[in-house]
């Protein structure tokens, strides 16, 4: 069955990245990033259904069990990982790439009210260190590693390693 396979995937991504947890039981039990990432991808599957105002009820509640709001259009690749969780806001442009990684306080925001892509593109094998924010529409590319507490507003090439010294700004 695919969502048993894609939720042992989950879990098994949580251990990979996070060597505080012991097994799969406790990250059931006890991880509110992977209870988020499964949360939304239950609200994504009811926004693509037409069924978006209990898509976004859905993810409300996720949000109030679990600090970590995602909105039920963004779209996400396989094994994203949210280690702690807290604070984190993906708007509804978001696109996020396979085994991307995201720590505590991180927002992927818009810039404008305007209709269209507002949000950023995160590709593939990203990590985004706690306190980033990743505002506009722009892509961090493949393999990128983003420092803490950064203010990203432009496009970071592939394979670059942003240190929290060097700030894009508006």
């Amino acid at each position: 069955m695919l969502i048993i396979s894609r939720i042992k995937e989950d879990l098994d991504n949580a251990l990979a990245h996070d060597p505080a947890a012991r097994n799969r039981l406790e990250v059931v039990l006890a991880y509110p990033g992977v209870h988020a990432v499964w949360g939304y991808r239950i609200s994504h599957f009811l926004w693509n259904r037409k069924l978006k105002l209990l898509a976004r009820m859905y993810a409300n509640s996720v949000r109030t069990a679990t600090g970590v709001e995602i909105h039920p259009a963004a779209t996400i690749g396989r094994r994203f990982f949210i280690d702690h969780g807290m604070g984190v806001v993906i708007g509804s442009t978001s696109i996020i790439g396979n085994d991307v990684m995201i720590y505590h306080d991180v927002t992927l925001g818009a810039r404008t009210y305007m209709q269209g892509k507002r949000h950023p593109t995160i590709e593939n094998n990203v990590v985004i260190g706690a306190g980033a924010r990743i505002i506009g529409d722009i892509t961090i590319g493949h393999g990128a590693r983003i420092s803490s507490n950064v203010v990203i507003t432009k496009d970071i090439p592939a394979q670059s390693t942003l240190e929290s010294s060097e700030f894009f700004v508006i």
